[in-house]
């Protein structure tokens, strides 16, 4: 298990990130937002209460209400562990909430979950009457440290 004490919570890249979204920084917000940008992957609330000691999974869970409110994250489906969280590193200016999805893969032995940011998802039509609101691609199989 990894524990995360931050003696000031203060991280420069955390905060700049909250404050351009709007966002008021707290030192929740900041810990929070800082453990997901250590970790480098979307991540599921277990996962975040493992890395975070210092923080109740309340106080947690409305960080990232109020990150997902403001664009700062994505919300994957996570399977069985329910929703993952992934920081959103798009500044939507251009009014597309999602115009920075990319391909996930989910390693089936160990649980984690990883962004393949320079793989983008494909373009897939719909058929006439249907609309698109949210699109996930995610690649399932062992990643290189489980094999």
């Amino acid at each position: 298990m990894r524990i995360i004490h931050k003696d000031t919570g203060m991280s420069e890249k955390s905060i700049s990130m909250l404050e351009r979204r709007g966002i008021k920084c707290t030192a929740n917000r900041i810990i929070v937002l800082d453990a997901l940008l250590d970790e480098g992957r979307p991540m599921s609330m277990k996962e975040l209460e493992e890395a975070i000691a210092t923080l109740d999974k309340s106080s947690i869970f409305r960080c990232l209400t109020l990150m997902k409110e403001n664009h700062l994250l994505h919300v994957l489906d996570g399977g069985p562990e329910g929703v993952r969280y992934e920081v959103c590193h798009h500044d939507h200016s251009d009014g597309k909430e999602d115009s920075d999805q990319h391909v996930h893969f989910h390693c089936l032995k160990c649980g984690r979950t990883f962004c393949f940011e320079d793989i983008l998802i494909p373009h897939v039509s719909v058929p006439e009457g249907y609309q698109v609101e949210h699109l996930e691609y995610t690649i399932k199989g062992i990643c290189p440290d489980c094999l």
